[in-house]
């Protein structure tokens, strides 16, 4: 049986097994984040930066718009918009290691929840979803109705909405600079 003994009378006992599975995941997620980054002083020194030149670029941003432009001007904002991609780009490089234990802790949680779950409806959609989406949320499942869930597509709807959430609530969000950086930025217009 895959529940538990006492919830197995409930109606929507798999449904709520999944999503408090998924809460004490992204616990768990984020105590070993805690551990590995953002307690560590160069997370904090990186963060403080990123704030620092975020604030700066906004107030340049905003002088530059009341004050005819000059070139000087525009130097030191491209100079602390480098920063800030630098910054930004260090960050990403240091949540990388967390990344990868965290990737294995929900790749293990993943396999244990299919192997309870399998081929098992734990909840229906209320409403018959588009074609990729019913691709996703009936995977593994028997039957024809559209609207039965898999456990795959509800821990995959918790997880990122609880982390996220969670992140939030903790104060673990990345700094307001640094969502558009990452490894992988996108091209600058200016250089091209």
């Amino acid at each position: 049986m895959a529940t538990p003994q006492f919830l197995s009378s409930f109606k929507y006992s798999d449904s709520l097994t999944v999503v408090a599975i998924s809460i004490c995941t992204a616990v768990v997620c984020e105590a070993i984040s805690w551990i590995l980054i953002y307690r560590t002083n160069s997370y904090k020194s990186l963060k403080s930066s990123i704030d620092k030149a975020s604030k700066k670029l906004e107030t340049m941003k905003t002088e530059t718009v009341k004050v005819t432009t000059k070139k000087s001007k525009t130097k030191k904002i491209d100079r602390v918009e480098t920063s800030l991609k630098e910054s930004s780009r260090d960050l990403s490089l240091f949540k990388f290691k967390s990344g990868a234990v965290v990737a294995l802790v929900l790749f293990i949680v993943f396999g244990l929840l299919n192997s309870l779950f399998e081929g098992k409806v734990v909840a229906k959609l209320p409403f018959k979803p588009i074609g990729i989406v019913m691709k996703m949320s009936h995977r593994g499942l028997q039957g024809d109705d559209a609207t039965d869930c898999s456990m795959a597509f509800l821990y995959f709807l918790c997880s990122i909405s609880i982390r996220t959430n969670l992140q939030k609530f903790l104060g673990f969000s990345p700094p307001r600079g640094a969502a558009g950086g990452g490894l992988f930025p996108m091209p600058d217009p200016k250089t091209n």
